[in-house]
């Protein structure tokens, strides 16, 4: 039976499906604790989840890419679910050094990035930034300049959403109080970051596919479009039926999207090894 959660009741509800067993750990970076979590073995995918979301928002993804041979690794961003922050203000580029300094933790000298919302943006910049450590990039629901958001409306699926993320935030936090802040503080950065030009995406070598979803609440269609147009040898994916939400609604056709990616950038990447580059 093909699951879906269109609405996000049952996630409002139960949260996404628990994660199995790993290891887990603390990494210490500038200023904060970062949280961490691998499982498995094979091609290390970094998954980068949204804004006030934690990494267990991916519960339907993890057992998928185990299945599919990948270890896959998990971070709260700084100031989400477990990991810790200190009074810097958020920028892409910071969140970006976090993911870093989760590899270098882990022994991982390269990987492929799941970004979500602003876990999108995080990966996008560490592309850019470093682009040694980065074999490729799933860019799902994000903008990487303020023209491409939409102004905001508020729905029954976004208040669904922010119950569970007040839930679990209040579950998992260091500081459970903290809330509103890292929303506000979050919101303070979304609004000017990230601001590539269309000269800074045609600078980004790694294998990216922009996903984007045909409902979604926060990221104009044709903003994903020109990203897919301006970054060299872009693949654009459109997801049908769900919102910024994708990988909760509709999980499976989710999956294969990102699996579609991987096979794509796995392949570029020998290529690359054939070659005569590095892995």
């Amino acid at each position: 039976m093909i699951f879906r959660d269109d609405d996000l009741s049952i996630f409002e509800t139960q949260g996404a499906p628990p994660l199995p067993p790993a290891d887990c750990g603390y990494v210490a970076n500038q200023g904060a604790n970062i949280w961490y979590c691998s499982l498995g073995s094979g091609p290390a995918v970094f998954l980068l989840h949204g804004g006030l979301g934690h990494s267990g928002n991916w519960g339907h993804q993890v057992p998928f890419l185990l299945e599919n041979g990948f270890q896959a690794v998990l971070i709260d961003s700084r100031g989400h679910g477990r990991s810790s922050r200190d009074q810097q203000r958020y920028s892409y580029d910071l969140m970006a050094s976090d993911v870093v300094a989760v590899m270098v933790e882990l022994g991982i000298r390269r990987t492929f990035l799941i970004g979500w919302s602003d876990g999108a943006c995080t990966a996008m910049v560490l592309a850019s930034v470093t682009p040694s450590r980065v074999s490729g990039v799933f860019y799902f629901a994000c903008n990487m300049d303020p023209s491409g958001a939409k102004p905001f409306e508020n729905s029954p699926v976004l208040d669904r959403c922010i119950a569970r993320h007040k839930k679990d935030y209040a579950a998992l936090s260091p500081a459970p109080n903290k809330f509103d802040a890292l929303a506000s503080d979050l919101a303070l950065m979304q609004r000017t970051l990230p601001d590539f030009s269309a000269a800074d995406l045609k600078e980004i070598r790694a294998h990216v596919t922009i996903a984007q979803s045909q409902f979604d609440e926060f990221i104009r269609a044709e903003h994903a479009e020109y990203l897919a147009r301006s970054i060299p040898n872009a693949n654009y994916v459109f997801l049908d039926g769900v919102g910024h939400f994708a990988p909760l609604q509709r999980p499976d056709q989710f999956n294969a999207a990102i699996l579609e990616f991987l096979r794509q950038a796995r392949g570029r990447a020998l290529c690359n090894v054939h070659a005569g580059a590095e892995l």
